[in-house]
């Protein structure tokens, strides 16, 4: 089948539209595959399990040279392994996989409930807190320490607030894309520095932390990591587990929508596990992957040209009617008794972790969200009048008062 022409270019309708680009344009055009230009280039934008499969096959699309700079200069970093693909990404990925596991996962888990409480107890009855903000620096702290990176405590808030705005300022133009580039150049420096430090004998590295994991990794050629390229992927350890605080916020505003979810919260388990996959797939946060089309490839009867970009609809399939019944209800029974397939639920990609490029970090993000929620269900506070909007259009979204609590005496 010929691919239809493309009259213009959507950057414009993109930026405009954020989250809600994709979808209105794959409705629009009746089709799970439809053809567009993006910043010039010609893209083909996918929905669906299929068309995830279809994504993630890496003789069909690949990341090298498909992530935009302004990206790589602010939320992966350069060399970072979401730039591999074959065997260089897989060996890369070994790397994290490495520090995914279920014993490692409950340190981390461990050491954020520890930092959370000891923010906690901070905080002075009738005073306003503001949840984003505090879940950060709690988030910044306990992964810090997890990671074997060495950070004063009075350095925890100015760390936290560098690692949210890489993530704040990503797929903005303007005063929060910059923000996002200096916080970056500043924590590449320092991180490549202490690698060095490590190397050269001066820092020890706790054995098996993240810091001595990513130190001692060699790449396939067989080389370690230079410093700047170990800084980058350690960045990659710590920032996603920092942008967890996205997701507190969106739970402090579930539990104030939707009050009949805190009593069944508060006793963790399974619930707090489903609590936080619905929190993934009902609010926004990325809004779709990117990648290039390998050669020319047929996907559902549509052209997929060689070389074009191919973009998943992450928000649009987590929000399909097909795949998710009353999509726009938050309902955390939906994965209860549920076996979740791993083309199904795309917050953070789709497939295998371990042979595709879903973040191998997804463990890290259910569990201690699962944990996090299921603390804050446990707190006594009052929620006062505030700005609770979440817009589309701006990416990554969040509520625009960040969601502001007063705790209350028990």
């Amino acid at each position: 089948m010929e691919t239809p022409r493309v009259h213009w270019d959507r950057s414009v309708q993109a930026l405009a539209k954020g989250y809600g680009w994709m979808p209105d344009l794959r409705r629009r055009l009746d089709s799970d595959v439809v053809h567009t230009r993006v910043m010039g280039q010609r893209a083909v934008g996918l929905c669906g399990p299929e068309a995830a499969q279809f994504f993630y096959d890496e003789k069909n699309v690949q990341r090298h040279d498909a992530i935009p700079g302004p990206v790589l200069s602010t939320l992966f970093g350069h060399g970072a392994v979401h730039t591999l693909d074959g065997d260089a990404h897989r060996r890369r990925k070994s790397l994290f996989l490495s520090l995914a596991t279920p014993e490692s996962t409950a340190l981390l888990v461990q050491s954020v409930a520890a930092a959370w409480e000891d923010t906690v107890v901070g905080w002075t009855e009738g005073r306003e807190v503001v949840l984003f903000d505090e879940a950060s620096r709690a988030l910044a702290a306990g992964v810090r320490r997890w990671a074997g990176i060495p950070v004063n405590t009075h350095e925890v808030a100015e760390l936290a607030a560098d690692l949210v705005a890489m993530v704040d300022g990503f797929a903005t133009a303007g005063p929060r894309h910059w923000r996002a580039r200096q916080a970056r150049e500043r924590r590449e420096e320092w991180l490549g520095s202490l690698v060095r430090d490590v190397r050269d004998g001066r820092v020890e590295a706790p054995e098996g932390s993240a810091l001595d994991v990513v130190t001692r990794h060699r790449d396939a050629d067989g080389d370690p990591l230079d410093p700047h390229t170990a800084a980058v992927e350690l960045l990659n350890v710590i920032r996603p587990t920092v942008a967890v605080c996205w997701f507190v916020a969106y739970a402090g505003h579930a539990l104030h929508r939707w009050p009949q979810h805190r009593e069944p919260l508060r006793a963790g388990g399974d619930f707090a596990v489903a609590f936080a996959h619905e929190l993934r797939r009902f609010y926004p946060f990325a809004p779709f992957l990117g990648g290039r089309a390998a050669r020319d490839l047929d996907l559902a009867g549509e052209r997929v040209p060689a070389g074009s970009l191919v973009l998943l609809d992450l928000w649009g399939q987590n929000h399909d009617s097909r795949w998710w019944p009353d999509p726009y209800r938050f309902d955390p029974h939906r994965f209860l008794d549920r076996e979740i397939g791993e083309w199904e639920l795309v917050p953070q990609g789709a497939g295998d972790p371990g042979t595709g490029h879903r973040c191998p970090g997804e463990p890290f993000t259910v569990a201690i969200l699962a944990e996090l929620c299921t603390r804050l269900a446990h707190l006594d506070y009052e929620v006062p009048e505030q700005d609770l909007t979440i817009s589309l259009r701006r990416i990554p979204a969040r509520p625009r008062s960040r969601f502001v609590l007063v705790p209350t005496p028990r």
